[in-house]
């Protein structure tokens, strides 16, 4: 992503802004200061140190993924920029930090904005076969048309990489927005083809060197914010049909949508996407899970499943993005979700959505199961269990009721919780009655739709220190959250509201990564 003024938000304050939210007296019966306590994820990825906002697709080099991300190591001093830090995985659970690779300020460009890195297998680029090959937004001048694109390679497997020169590969041919380049081979056409994000607009590009672009054509789409991030990928479904997918991140929340990943399946012919409804769908219905990326599932020899794909996404809003207790108890500000597995499947109206799942390799970090089997409740059901960071599965099934839930993170006294659960017509994530980064009050719950009729749901939620993730139905729809509960808010209850309801396979399991 490149800025809504980049600049301006990294010049806010963050330890003030943050220092504000940390549980040092809190509301009437809260626990004791926890300034000193860490906050920092039990088994989530977050930034060493300092800040980190977007991740930048991960490609697999030599046996590993490459997992870059838009990094700012002068944050806490109040100073802006970013470059791209590299941490790499073998199973995207546990990461191993490789330090800076893209370093911001070292050309007259300034730092480094959002892009991708690929592979040129064929050294078409002319850096030699295998080089891998970056195209980066920079903004020398913060100018209303200032926004261009950049090429950086590396010959050392992506460890290191050095500018190609100081002019952009791609000029901005005048436009306020015009960031965030995708890049991918099209094989079947033999060249590159890039996604950029142009305001309401994500244009496509084709280059045979990745260094000369030639436009293509455009995707419109307005009503959901600027359009960044932009996504597009080829995915195989369940029932075999092949379908090309369109994303970007977007913030529809004035039209009353999520502020997370939009995406419309369709076609593409090279040049042009054409979509299978003017409406998108949405890969996250919470409120953070932002500038996500989706990348190659490969196999342990590399090779490329054609029916999935992973993706991350940054556990934050720009609305709020300096406002976490990260920063005072541990000197960071820069947390994901977990890795996900994404496939297309096909609904029972027809239309193809993707469904989400925890990457598979999380089970081998188990380190502590509690199997609670069925469990009846009737009203509030207060459990035998205490912990921040943990994930917790179950069935629900009942007869008839209004809704019914689980209430995480809660405190001794009841009063504080983040709720999950199902609701009338409606699966929701509300984190009001807990410590939240939205200040406003405006985006505490979200929703997506739930039919009531089925009587039964089943729930996947991972929770963290400062996260909450909900996957509803296997995955059909999720809820990100970043949530800010007192480390003494520990407990964890079922409930249900105007009936009963049996918890069926009920399941916790914690992790050390």
């Amino acid at each position: 992503m490149g800025g809504i003024t980049r600049r301006a938000l990294f010049a806010g304050s963050a330890v003030g802004a943050a220092g504000a939210l940390l549980p040092t007296a809190g509301p009437a019966g809260a626990g004791p200061r926890t300034a000193r306590a860490s906050y920092r994820a039990a088994y989530h990825f977050t930034v060493p140190e300092q800040w980190k906002n977007d991740p930048q697709r991960p490609v697999w080099i030599d046996g590993s993924y490459h997992y870059y991300y838009l990094h700012n190591a002068d944050y806490l001093a109040g100073e802006i920029g970013t470059a791209w830090r590299l941490a790499t995985s073998t199973d995207l659970v546990s990461f191993t930090d490789r330090g800076i690779a893209v370093p911001k300020d070292t050309t007259p460009n300034g730092d480094v904005w959002s892009g991708s890195a690929v592979i040129d297998t064929d050294g078409t680029a002319g850096f030699g076969a295998g080089a891998v090959v970056v195209l980066a937004t920079m903004s020398p001048h913060d100018g209303p048309a200032d926004q261009a694109q950049y090429l950086y390679y590396s010959t050392d497997g992506g460890r290191t990489f050095t500018p190609h020169g100081t002019d952009p590969v791609l000029p901005n041919p005048g436009v306020r927005d015009f960031r965030d380049p995708k890049v991918f081979r099209d094989e079947e056409r033999g060249r590159w083809v890039m996604t950029l994000a142009e305001n309401d607009k994500v244009g496509f590009y084709y280059s045979a060197d990745l260094k000369s672009w030639t436009y293509a054509s455009g995707f419109v789409k307005a009503g959901i914010g600027v359009l960044e991030c932009p996504d597009l990928f080829r995915i195989r479904a369940a029932d075999g049909t092949p379908k090309w997918v369109l994303g970007v991140s977007a913030n529809g929340k004035g039209a009353g949508l999520p502020n997370t990943y939009a995406y419309w399946t369709g076609s593409f012919d090279g040049g042009a996407f054409t979509a299978d409804a003017s409406e998108p769908q949405w890969l996250d219905h919470g409120w953070d899970w932002y500038g996500a990326v989706t990348f190659d599932k490969r196999g342990t020899d590399g090779t490329l499943d054609e029916d999935a794909r992973y993706a991350i996404g940054w556990l934050n809003n720009w609305d709020y993005a300096h406002i976490t207790p990260t920063i005072d108890s541990d000197g960071f500000n820069g947390t994901d979700s977990i890795v996900r597995e994404i496939t297309l499947q096909r609904g029972g109206d027809g239309r193809y959505f993707l469904a989400s799942r925890p990457v598979a390799a999380l089970d081998r970090y188990v380190s502590r199961t509690a199997r609670l089997g069925d469990l009846e409740v009737e009203g509030t059901r207060v459990l035998d269990y205490e912990g921040t960071a943990y994930e917790l599965t179950c069935d629900i099934t009942w007869d008839q009721l209004t809704g019914a839930g689980v209430q995480l993170r809660r405190s001794p006294d009841g009063v504080r919780h983040i709720d999950a659960g199902v609701h009338r017509d409606y699966a929701y994530l509300n984190r009001r009655p807990t410590v939240s980064p939205d200040m406003t009050g405006r985006w505490q719950e979200s929703r997506s739709l739930f039919d009531p009729a089925r009587r039964a749901v089943r729930l996947r939620i991972l929770v963290d220190r400062t996260s909450v993730e909900m996957f509803v139905d296997d995955g059909r729809y999720v809820h990100s959250s970043a949530a800010f509960p007192y480390l003494v808010d520990t407990g964890l209850a079922l409930f249900t509201v105007d009936g009963r309801a049996v918890f069926r396979n009920t399941v916790i399991r914690e992790f050390r990564v």
